[in-house]
């Protein structure tokens, strides 16, 4: 058998086409072995990003819960507001039945109205005497009169926290904060009923006392 030994540090003399082709093969694959190491570091980057991605989303719950917050704050400024307090309107019906009733049983009206500089204090004191008694007359009928306070006048009384201002009113020197101690200077006095006769339709309540004309 004849042996054939072949020489590895010979060099090629010649560049034939199988040597082309050989030497393209090389390059495609070095270029085939660059192309997977770049697809690797971006795959290795890429999956290095990802983590950062989910630790942000929890720190995004308390942005949520201080927006929640905002918009509970906001309801609650843009809450209704209590409706306004409406002041109660008094008719001047009742007012003006009562100067009626009092010009009727006392010429009330005439003795306010009237000059009395150019009467004595005797004929005053006589015209003082009708204008009470009528006033008395007509209050009395049409009115129940109670004290506000039962003490006697001239009595020490206590006021304590919580009092009603508008049935007690303080004079003197007013200092700190309840209880009061005083004195009764005047009981006071509230209607407890009220008799008004009833105005007809079309009645003028203005006319508290129409002229008079004898034939």
């Amino acid at each position: 058998m004849n042996s054939y030994l072949i020489d590895l540090s010979l060099k090629p003399t010649t560049f034939d086409l199988w040597h082309i082709c050989l030497a393209g093969t090389v390059a495609v694959l070095a270029m085939v072995l660059i192309a997977l190491l770049l697809v690797m570091i971006i795959s290795m980057s890429r999956c290095k990003k990802r983590p950062t991605q989910q630790v942000a989303v929890p720190m995004a719950e308390p942005v949520v819960k201080i927006i929640e917050k905002i918009i509970e704050v906001e309801k609650i400024v843009q809450a209704p507001a209590p409706e306004p307090l409406v002041l109660k309107e008094s008719t001047p019906d009742a007012a003006l039945q009562l100067l009626s009733l009092l010009q009727n049983e006392a010429r009330f009206i005439d003795f306010i109205k009237e000059d009395i500089t150019a009467f004595n204090d005797a004929d005053i004191g006589i015209a003082a005497r009708v204008v009470h008694e009528g006033c008395n007359k007509a209050i009395n009928e049409h009115f129940t009169l109670a004290p506000v306070r039962n003490e006697q006048e001239g009595n020490k009384i206590t006021l304590q926290d919580g009092f009603d201002a508008s049935a007690v009113r303080l004079t003197g020197n007013i200092i700190g904060k309840a209880p009061f101690t005083g004195t009764l200077i005047h009981k006071g006095w509230q209607v407890t009923d009220i008799r008004l006769p009833k105005l007809t339709h079309g009645h003028n309540a203005t006319i508290v006392a129409p002229a008079e004309v004898e034939l």
